[in-house]
């Protein structure tokens, strides 16, 4: 049985005062200031977007960057011009961008052509030993925070840029505002790429300017619509508004976010007047929030789905028919309705139906069935050797509970598995003890398996980079996936993939759609992205 966390009563978050925004005093500005508590700024300890990907990045990121191509926020995060105010394919290997005229960087400085041709630089992005031919994989680790010396770039860093960029052969400039993208091979996701989360344009002369790339990483310049005043790590982000945004003067004076990583203390802090905006709430704690008249839980579903992921080096793991059982252990509508009060779903695996004519019909996650969990393990000769679990408390919304619903289902089939708390990535991620089971997410980064099955799980793939899972056929599907630009053919590829990461042998297996769900006081008109980013630009907010 499982039973749903109390409520927070009630009358024990009542609160004593009810603030107002917090306004600028001064004659010359007097639009509010925002506080958002958040459960986390950023893994890394960079507002660096090639060292942070991940979804506590991408919200505090929302504020500070932009791409040529943007995503919608404010309606199916389908792409609209962004820096670049139009753009055209030369070939299928070449996309020319005209950017916008007049964009200024959070240093004054105007965007140009030069400035984009750098964000894609070996110095930047790839660094010196990148290999454009290369199709092995960059193994690299999650590096201790700020290791990092001088200006030389993270391994995650090229790491990441060879992920989302496995074929790019050069970036350049054909005059001040118009810059054109050349790939080695066809890429019919090359606009994809070019909008997703890593590929946000910087000012050459800031980065250059810095005296360390630490330096660069914790006070970055972009055009985005606010601009970093203060970044104290685990702690507090301050940013203030870019008045001389190209896309109108921001609304808020300044945003403040806030890491406490408690839901009940993010939850209080809400009701008391401490903050305006709380995120991350779990779906058993709205209706107490929404039963103060001052208050509303606003959020959906979003293009991130909940996995659980698996380390075949194990001995235990090695046998795919383990791996198997783990997948048809668990009751997944079981989740979505204890935990999640029904508010999210299963969904038909690691895709969404806005991949549009790349989404595979009638496929489904692996079905609910004891039965056959227990008649694999029995096949592999499993004898209940324990197998450990890696966990992080809540750094994703019900991790706990959900792990420790997790942890009975797989009891009930036979497996012995032993939760081990961790308190950060680099310990989930440690090799001094074996790894086996881990928590994770998985986000579409635009509409092609692209962006999430090759981009996290193929030879690339933070997976194979960290050497927990690889499979020849996958990586050679993924290759011929990029290059491929008949549709039917590269969706019958994609299949095939699901099948081998999902059935066969299992790299991760999908639990459920992740949804985000943020409160905020009713007073404020804001409305809230199908994503983890926050829109805060001129047209998203107003208070009474």
């Amino acid at each position: 049985m499982f039973l749903r966390r109390r409520l927070i009563a009630a009358s024990g978050l009542a609160a004593t005062s009810f603030a107002l925004p917090r306004v600028a005093i001064g004659q010359t500005d007097q639009r509010p200031s925002v506080t958002i508590a958040v459960q986390q700024i950023a893994n890394s300890a960079a507002l660096e977007p090639l060292r942070e990907q991940s979804n506590v990045g991408q919200r505090a990121f929302s504020f500070l960057f932009e791409t040529l191509i943007m995503s919608n926020l404010l309606g199916k995060l389908e792409p609209k011009p962004g820096l670049a105010e139009s753009w055209k394919r030369i070939d299928d290997r070449t996309v020319e961008f005209s950017l916008r005229k007049g964009v200024k960087f959070h240093n004054g400085d105007e965007l140009t052509a030069d400035d984009v041709v750098f964000t894609f630089s070996r110095d930047r992005m790839f660094g010196p030993d990148y290999d454009i031919a290369s199709t092995k994989t960059l193994f690299t680790s999650v590096l201790i925070r700020d290791a990092n010396q001088g200006k030389n770039l993270p391994p995650e860093v090229p790491a990441v840029a060879k992920r989302l960029f496995p074929a790019l052969e050069k970036v350049e400039a054909v005059d001040k505002y118009t810059v054109r993208f050349t790939n080695r091979t066809p890429d019919v996701t090359l606009e994809g790429r070019i909008g997703r989360l890593g590929s946000d344009i910087i000012s050459r002369r800031a980065y250059e300017e810095a005296k360390s790339w630490l330096d660069w990483a914790r006070a970055p310049v972009s055009t985005g619509p606010y601009k970093v005043r203060e970044f104290q790590p685990d702690q507090v982000l301050v940013m203030d508004a870019h008045d001389d945004y190209w896309g109108g003067r921001p609304p808020l004076r300044s945003v403040r976010l806030v890491v406490v990583p408690e839901v009940a203390t993010r939850i209080n802090g809400l009701l008391a007047g401490q903050f305006d905006f709380i995120c991350d709430v779990p779906p058993d704690q709205i209706p107490g929030i929404e039963k103060n008249p001052k208050f509303e839980v606003l959020g959906s579903t979003i293009v991130n789905h909940r996995i659980t992921v698996f380390d075949k080096n194990h001995p235990r793991l090695a046998d795919p028919r383990i791996r198997q059982a783990f997948t048809h252990a668990i009751d997944r509508q079981a989740i979505v309705e204890a935990l999640w009060s029904g508010r999210t779903r299963v969904p038909a695996g690691l895709q969404w139906e806005f991949y549009g004519p790349m989404f595979v019909e009638n496929w489904t996650v692996p079905s609910f069935d004891l039965a056959k969990a227990k008649a694999l393990l029995k096949e592999a000769n499993y004898k209940g050797d324990p197998i450990p679990y890696r966990l992080l408390n809540n750094y994703y919304t019900n991790q706990v509970s959900t792990a420790q619903v997790l942890v009975e289902m797989w009891r009930q089939a036979g497996l012995n598995v032993q939760i081990e708390m961790k308190e950060n990535w680099q310990q989930v991620f440690d090799t001094n003890s074996p790894r086996a089971v881990r928590d994770w997410s998985n986000s579409a980064g635009f509409n092609d398996p692209i962006s999430s099955i090759v981009a996290q799980h193929g030879p690339q793939g933070q997976q194979q980079q960290v050497g927990e899972w690889t499979n020849e056929e996958m990586n050679k599907l993924s290759v011929a996936l990029e290059v491929e630009t008949d549709m039917q053919k590269r969706r019958a590829m994609f299949k095939r993939m699901l099948e081998i990461c999902e059935r066969e042998d299992p790299a991760y297996t999908v639990l459920h759609q992740n949804a985000t769900f943020t409160a905020k006081r009713k007073d404020i008109k804001w409305k809230a992205s199908p994503s983890f980013a926050m829109e805060f630009r001129n047209t998203n907010f107003a208070s009474n």
